[in-house]
């Protein structure tokens, strides 16, 4: 009885070995929502987001916010956190944002 106690401890030990790493893989992977936006936080804490349709970053401030808040002004869209929105209004924006920069942050920020 005490050697099939043996095999027992080690089938268990064996089968946590090899599922663990597998755990903690899946559990640490981020799930794709199929957003357009990317965001990523740089050395300075900054919340930057991808435009894949202009190959380039943003870093989503207050800066960036006024003019997310005047885009959906003008186009008379009521608020709703960019990460939420669709892709094509995410586009729509960034395509809006790239005819209205402002020179004097957009330098460093890009």
């Amino acid at each position: 009885m005490h050697r099939s106690h043996r095999y027992l401890f080690s089938s268990i030990l064996l089968t946590a070995a090899i599922a663990a790493p597998t755990a903690m893989m899946a559990a640490t992977r981020p799930q794709d929502n199929g957003r357009q936006e990317e965001n990523h936080r740089d050395d300075k804490d900054h919340n930057r987001v991808y435009d894949r349709s202009h190959n380039d970053y943003h870093n989503w401030d207050d800066n960036e916010n006024r003019f997310y808040r005047q885009y959906l002004t003008e186009k008379h869209k009521t608020y709703r956190a960019f990460a939420e929105v669709k892709e094509k209004d995410q586009r729509a924006y960034w395509n809006w944002r790239h005819s209205h920069p402002n020179h004097d942050h957009d330098h460093g920020g890009r």
